[in-house]
């Protein structure tokens, strides 16, 4: 059942508003008329969805709620409409881009109140907005591509937000090559479904469509394009191997950190395998690789992330570690749990980001934990907030992320990779240490702040504190809407996602009870392991950290990815343009030819310029030649004499 519903084009028209006033008019009105027009389209967006999803949530199970808004691409047989559609599916991800995105604005507020280019952060911030809600809201791929490049332009804009320091401008720089690899795939998968589907006379990339018609497909076919898209996916969502800009975007303004990087766009490449998650179940290989790669990502990142001392370095490598676990749960057929640990991901990672986000304006800018310590007295709304938000991240009961990552892991171990569902338990005893760690760095203990930052510490304004508390309660009761089988209401979110993403089918009949008792024995060890460590025997990890110097280092240097990348990739790439494509192909090709080109006309102008002398008596005899000429043609060709 679909229902028409105009109100949808709002969603997109009011940040698309922001854009305009804050684009033409921001600075000209002031940081007043900024600061409300900014976060106001955005709330008012939040309250069109909001409208929307309860619309939908009175239809009849697999109900939608479309508005086409005009036609756009006919190219021979093949057409794209431009549409909009909210089902289960979208509906609650638009939920969590405008809810979620909206409190992050209201935030950002208090945190770039002493920053001159307010105008431009609000632009792009809800340029970014715009850019994701056309992806989740697109009714067919073609369109989902149109949000998936816009995010990535507004990634960049966003990371190198301060582009007059070098450094910010290269990590901008670089998250926007990496994912241009990776949309590489995305586009490449688009053309095997159109060229597959069109042999068979279907010339569309609507949703609906594809679904109707994914049997066309054929195996082969499906797991090529599952695959391209896959690699799209991996750029958008930081898994290994294209995830190397994601701890370098961190450059960018916190609010970013976490409006992007935690809370919407890179947990599109877990909507975009949901979204066509029939046809990843057609590739049964393909949807292995995702789930082998999300497990192996959470627990590479969750290590990286145990001895890191930037405050965000560790929130970074930790959202890298969190989309594994989503990639686990989609690539173990069970797209539902993913996307129910998208949504409180997005409630407890934003609220770490932005929790961290107040550390840092308490401390002039501060980043390292090490010269942290003993903030929980001075600054207690942030200090109770983040502490809520690590117990769910550590999925501790009765918090969300407990809800959404034990169903992950039941899944993993319900779909037969018994193997993937151990990595997934020992990244749960990791996420448990590591985010203790930091709690217990920055809040507890002695303080170890400069003598110069220590006196100016204060809680931040009601601006950025009204959007941590609301956050906590949501990162605290988010995960009850999928209660466990046979508890009140008991996985209703699974159901309610069912029509749109399909029903997972374990192969395993596993006990759910022990699987659960696993997974929180690991978290409760971790949190007592990060409790002795750095609160009973603060001394250990630096004693630890001299005695296993190697691993130590290699650690601390992220397995030293990026030089590996830096020699085997950016280097050699340097080399070949340096000396093949600007030296020879450049220069002696491309520049050998214009040069030739106009080298040539150059002569046959030399030559023109010696016939053409301007002596009349010259230009008579040649004229008598010519004469003379035609008459003998005519004379002895023309008549056969």
């Amino acid at each position: 059942m679909t229902v028409e519903f105009p109100a949808l084009s709002l969603i997109l028209l009011l940040p698309a508003l922001g854009v305009v006033f804050n684009l033409f008019f921001g600075a000209r009105w002031g940081r007043a008329a900024v600061n409300v027009v900014g976060p106001g389209v955005m709330f008012a967006a939040f309250g069109v969805a909001t409208w929307a999803f309860w619309t939908l949530l009175a239809m009849p199970p697999g109900g939608a709620l479309v508005m086409h808004l005009w036609g756009w691409i006919e190219a021979g047989q093949f057409h794209a409409d431009l549409g909009l559609r909210v089902d289960a599916l979208s509906g609650v991800m638009v939920m969590i881009v405008t809810g979620v995105g909206a409190l992050i604005h209201l935030y950002s507020v208090g945190y770039m109140a002493h920053d001159e280019d307010f105008a431009r952060f609000f632009t792009y911030m809800n340029l970014f907005a715009l850019s994701m809600l056309i992806l989740v809201l697109a009714d067919n791929l073609l369109m989902m591509f149109v949000g998936w490049e816009g995010v990535g332009l507004c990634s960049y804009l966003l990371i190198a937000f301060w582009y007059t320091n070098p450094q910010y401008a290269y990590n901008g720089r670089k998250a926007f090559v990496v994912n241009r690899i990776g949309d590489a795939g995305f586009l490449l998968g688009m053309f095997t479904i159109v060229a597959t589907l069109g042999a068979h006379d279907v010339w569309t990339l609507d949703f609906v469509a594809l679904r109707n018609n994914a049997a066309l497909m054929g195996g082969t076919a499906a797991t090529a394009a599952c695959f391209l898209l896959f690699i799209g996916a991996t750029g958008k969502s930081a898994q290994i191997p294209l995830y190397v800009w994601l701890p370098d975007a961190m450059v960018g303004p916190t609010p970013v950190s976490a409006l992007i990087h935690a809370a919407t766009m890179v947990t599109a490449g877990v909507y975009m395998i949901a979204r066509l998650g029939f046809m990843f179940t057609m590739a049964p290989s393909t949807l292995d690789l995702v789930a082998t790669v999300g497990a192996v990502t959470a627990i590479f990142a969750a290590s990286i992330a145990i001895v890191q001392p930037d405050i965000k370095k560790v929130l970074a490598y930790s959202t890298i570690s969190q989309l594994g676990y989503m990639f686990l749960g989609v690539g173990s057929g069970a797209y539902a749990s993913g996307i129910f640990h998208v949504m409180t991901h997005a409630f407890f990672k934003g609220l770490l980001f932005l929790c961290a986000g107040s550390v840092i304006h308490a401390l002039g800018g501060e980043q390292d934990m090490n010269k942290m310590g003993g903030l929980r007295r001075k600054l207690p709304i942030t200090f109770w907030t983040m502490f809520i938000a690590t117990f769910a991240i550590a999925a501790v009961f009765p918090f969300s992320g407990y809800f959404s990552k034990d169903l992950i892991l039941e899944a993993a171990y319900d779909s037969g990779h018994t193997w993937l569902w151990l990595l997934g338990v020992i990244t749960a005893g990791l996420t448990s240490f590591y985010m203790f760690r930091l709690i217990f760095m920055t809040f507890f203990g002695d303080s170890r702040v400069e003598a110069d930052k220590e006196h100016h510490i204060h809680e931040s304004p009601a601006t950025m504190t009204v959007p941590l508390i609301v956050l906590a309660i949501l990162a605290t009761v988010g995960g009850w809407v999928n209660l466990p089988d046979g508890w009140l209401w008991g996985n209703a979110f699974v159901r309610f996602l069912a029509p749109a993403v399909g029903t997972f089918k374990p192969v395993i009949e596993a006990n759910s009870t022990q699987l659960s008792l696993i997974a929180l024995a690991a978290s409760i060890v971790g949190i007592v392991l990060a409790w002795v460590l750095y609160i009973q025997l603060p001394g250990i990890p630096f004693l630890l950290a001299w005695r296993l110097k190697a691993p130590y280092e290699l650690l601390l240097n992220k397995y030293y990815i990026d030089e590996l990348y830096n020699l085997v990739v950016t280097r050699p790439l340097f080399w070949v343009s340096q000396n093949v494509l600007n030296r020879a192909i450049d220069s002696f090709v491309i520049d050998g030819a214009a040069e030739g080109a106009g080298l040539a006309v150059q002569t046959s102008g030399q030559v023109a310029r010696r016939a053409e002398t301007g002596n009349v008596q010259h230009y008579a005899f040649v004229y008598l030649l010519g004469a003379l000429g035609i008459v003998a043609y005519y004379l002895f060709l023309v008549t056969g004499r």
